[in-house]
């Protein structure tokens, strides 16, 4: 039990590091072949943050845990917008573009509630049965094909892009080979972990799932945005929250269940509410005082939510 927590804990770190070389090593090469400093932020720098959350969720459906793999990726959207958000607002209010009020944010919403849909084939067609088939998987893609569509547009007329490092060849393609091993190594640790501790302790691994392994594969887009935050950059700092839930959803339980198709706990229909919740909550927030700036008070709130969401957490079970 001992080594497999410990291996639990290091997989995080092989797992973050992994996606911070990976995305490292293929931006360099990707600056030396005169691809420019936008598409490689849209491209390279976007797969390669959720890189974390997708290999634990492939691993963990091939391991036949379903729950953990969806459990993981609700996990990560609440905790996007109430822990990291509100961290971030609370560091620094964010003033928030018009566009993400309107467009991105109700993008984040209708994509959690497309999973609802997707996932519940009991509820709506009284199947014995409700899962992420892989015709539900290449429907989520789609939707991703058209966020992308959107996104490229959007960066076109602002003109954003990243600042992207060059390293050596050589260099370069180690760090992709060091990111990518990292990568699987610490995916596997990391799922291998969750469920021995939930069997461990007689929790479910949709607990593990929605907690630890949750905000453990966010620690990017915590950093990310506290970051900003604190630079007082607020359009990074909300645009990547928003645009990693919309990923979550969209891309990476997408491919995962085009790949194998996941069984769904109706158990999680909980909590896909409160991330429709908490998203609907920040639109709101958007109209309430200062109009298009996330308060500090604001996020106090959500802080407060999420601590009170991990309490019903536990006493769930």
């Amino acid at each position: 039990m001992y080594i497999t927590l410990s291996l639990f804990l290091v997989g995080f770190y092989f797992l973050i590091k992994g996606a911070d070389w990976l995305v490292g090593g293929a931006s360099s090469i990707a600056k030396r072949l005169k691809v420019s400093d936008l598409m490689i932020g849209l491209t390279i720098v976007s797969f390669g943050t959720s890189a974390p959350e997708l290999v634990v969720n492939l691993v963990a459906s091939f391991n036949g845990s379903g729950d953990l793999a969806v459990a993981n990726i609700i996990g990560s959207n609440i905790s996007n917008i109430l822990l990291i958000l509100g961290i971030s607002a609370v560091i620094f209010p964010l003033a928030v573009k018009k566009g993400t009020t309107w467009k991105e944010i109700p993008f984040s919403l209708l994509a959690v509630i497309v999973l609802w849909f997707l996932a519940n084939d009991f509820l709506i067609d009284g199947q014995n049965v409700s899962a992420l088939s892989r015709i539900d998987g290449l429907i989520l893609l789609s939707f991703f094909v058209i966020f992308l569509y959107y996104t490229f547009g959007i960066a076109k007329v602002e003109g954003e892009g990243d600042d992207v490092r060059k390293y050596g060849v050589w260099t370069s393609i180690a760090m992709i080979i060091a990111g990518a091993l990292g990568l699987a190594f610490g995916g596997q640790w990391i799922v291998d972990g969750a469920i021995e501790i939930a069997k461990f302790f007689g929790m479910s691994e949709s607990l593990i799932g929605l907690t630890i392994v949750a905000v453990g594969t966010s620690l990017p887009e915590l950093a990310a945005s506290a970051m900003a935050a604190w630079r007082h950059n607020p359009d990074i700092a909300i645009g990547n929250i928003i645009g990693s839930n919309i990923f979550n959803v969209f891309w990476i339980l997408g491919l995962s269940a085009a790949i194998k198709p996941i069984v769904f706990n109706l158990n999680l229909n909980t909590d896909i509410y409160i991330v429709i919740s908490a998203t609907a909550l920040l639109f709101l927030f958007m109209f309430v005082g200062k109009k298009n700036i996330l308060q500090r008070w604001q996020g106090i709130v959500m802080l407060s939510l999420y601590l009170a969401y991990i309490v019903y957490l536990i006493i769930r079970g």
